[in-house]
């Protein structure tokens, strides 16, 4: 217990209020935790000495502003994290089949994987998605293989996580449409969908629509599932393919933080209430092998956002002002070379998630520079998060890396480093400006050649790659999609067609283009109608193509 009376009452004013609100209802794991010789883990610890204004202002008690040490009081001592897996490849058979392996083995939330032609919103019969079908993802053509991807599955209590931007109020229908088929009332459903272009625009490429009616479609997301779903994350504003794209950790935040910034005025302009969408907001970062960097990298994203949230927006709601987050381990840092060395770098990238205080965590697995990843090795990705939260004793206390100086040092220059980039990107008249002038763009590719430069010199060592090399085997039992599942969906696609009511499907897309030449109008009950018809995705994309046009990259040199 701190010696400064002003610490005490502080203590005894949120163990009173906001942990005895969560604890009452939530109960912690278990009623003491200890270290493994039984010596006691408290809930968070706190300063023996210190500034007790400045505690307050950058630390804070977990569950509490300015959220640096977590967003619930308890953390990972009431339940852990959701352990997702991103998974989808080939037909939606093949993926319900993963999917309910991966249940099977005590994930605990499922992650969508969608293919190509799926991302950019095209039919697997286009010619657009030649070669691409079922390959990086699975396919969704229309709603019918969104019923046979949860066949068996109940959407009522699995939260879902679909990795989709451009055509996601298209996904978003047909996952309602088929839970209300199972009999799920919208109310149980939880979730989230990824649902931000503007990090396609600089990072990614799976885009279709320009920036102006993106914003449109992701704030009808909002408006809609706010009245509808209330359950349910509508956006995941996301750092992860920034960062995959070559960013630097601070670039990360900076760049995903002034994304938040224009969702945010986007939806403020189009008349909702902060909080009214706000706390439904989510975020998803990347987790590197620079453990402390990480940790500090996370703590600051959080204090940022809820002086953006407060000061900047007015936002009364705590949940309003909160960062939560889910986590993916970094693709990029995988490598082809001696693979089971990825084993290593996950379980690092993955303490540095858990330290950081992380919503969900995907873990990848050991295989994926090579192919798809095989049910092995998924398996030892999952077990990696199982460990740590087992077994690591990380988990039984609250932001464990607090007060570290090296930590707590890092964290204020990363905020501060931010704050610069968030502001030079307001000069610049905002994110979608800042991105139709290359400046993001230029931002991350610098970095990105920087980063390759110290690798290729040996000044940032890659083991396995540029030291300690080896020559290895070839690869064996690598995952790879059957090139003949594009003529199976193409054949299921023309199935679908053939039987449903061709007399309603053209109406249902005609409302929808009206709707789309009206700004006021929010289209998603459109959508679902249409989708509920069995229009396919790249019949109702097709249609906004028509009406919305097609985005045009700037090309930054």
């Amino acid at each position: 217990m701190p010696k400064d009376k002003r610490f005490q009452d502080q203590l005894k004013k949120w163990e009173a209020s906001t942990l005895k609100k969560v604890t009452d209802k939530f109960p912690e794991r278990k009623p003491d935790f200890s270290t493994g010789s039984w010596l006691p883990a408290e809930r968070v610890a706190l300063p023996e000495k210190e500034d007790y204004q400045s505690y307050m202002e950058n630390l804070g008690f977990p569950g509490e502003y300015p959220f640096t040490r977590g967003v619930q009081p308890t953390m990972y001592r009431g339940r852990f994290w959701t352990m997702r897996q991103y998974a989808g490849f080939g037909t939606a058979e093949e993926s319900n089949e993963r999917y309910k392996y991966l249940l099977d083995q005590g994930q605990t939330g499922l992650s969508i994987a969608f293919d190509l032609p799926t991302q950019i919103g095209y039919d697997s019969d286009d010619p657009h998605a030649e070669g691409e079908v079922g390959k990086v993802g699975v396919a969704i053509d229309t709603m019918k293989d969104m019923e046979i991807l949860f066949d068996g599955i109940p959407m009522d209590k699995v939260s879902t996580s679909m990795t989709i931007n451009a055509p996601a109020a298209v996904l978003m229908a047909m996952y309602i449409a088929v839970a209300e088929k199972q009999g799920a009332p919208r109310s149980s459903l939880t979730g989230t969908i990824q649902n931000d272009i503007l990090k396609e625009y600089m990072a990614r490429g799976t885009y279709i629509f320009p920036p102006k009616p993106s914003l449109r479609l992701i704030t009808n997301i909002f408006e809609y599932c706010s009245a509808e779903i209330p359950k349910w994350n509508t956006i995941s504003i996301s750092g992860y393919h920034i960062r995959e794209a070559g960013s630097t950790a601070v670039q990360e935040i900076a760049f995903t933080l002034a994304d938040g910034i224009e969702y945010v005025k986007a939806a403020l302009k189009a008349g909702l209430d902060i909080d009214s969408f706000a706390g439904r907001l989510s975020f998803f970062f990347n987790s590197h092998n620079d453990l402390l960097e990480e940790v500090a990298k996370f703590r600051a994203a959080r204090r940022i956002w809820a002086k953006i949230m407060k000061k900047k927006f007015n936002a009364q709601k705590p949940k309003s002002i909160m960062l939560r987050f889910h986590t993916q381990t970094g693709g990029s840092t995988l490598t082809a070379q001696q693979p089971d060395n990825n084993i290593v770098r996950v379980a690092i990238q993955t303490l540095a998630a858990v330290l950081g205080g992380t919503q969900s965590l995907h873990t990848n697995s050991r295989d994926e520079a090579l192919g798809l990843p095989t049910e092995e090795s998924v398996r030892i990705a999952l077990r990696t998060q199982q460990i740590v939260a087992h077994e690591s004793g990380i988990t039984n206390t609250i932001d464990p890396l607090a007060g570290s100086y090296f930590v707590e040092n890092l964290t204020d220059k990363i905020e501060e480093k931010v704050w610069k980039y968030l502001n030079k990107i307001e000069d610049l008249g905002g994110m979608v400006h800042a991105i139709e002038n290359g400046y993001v763009q230029k931002e991350i590719q610098d970095a990105a050649y920087r980063y390759q430069r110290e690798i290729e010199n040996s000044d940032r060592i890659v083991v396995g790659v540029n030291k300690f090399t080896i020559r290895d085997e070839p690869p064996g039992d690598i995952l790879k999609v059957n090139p003949k599942l594009q003529d199976v969906q193409i054949h299921k696609l023309a199935k679908i067609k053939n039987e449903r009511n061709n007399e309603i499907v053209p109406k249902r897309l005609s409302e929808l283009r009206n709707a789309a030449k009206d700004p006021d109008k929010n289209l998603m009950p459109f959508i679902l109608d249409a989708v509920k018809e069995y229009a396919s995705l790249g019949e109702i994309c097709n249609i906004l193509r028509e009406e919305f046009g097609e985005y045009q990259e700037s090309i930054v040199l």
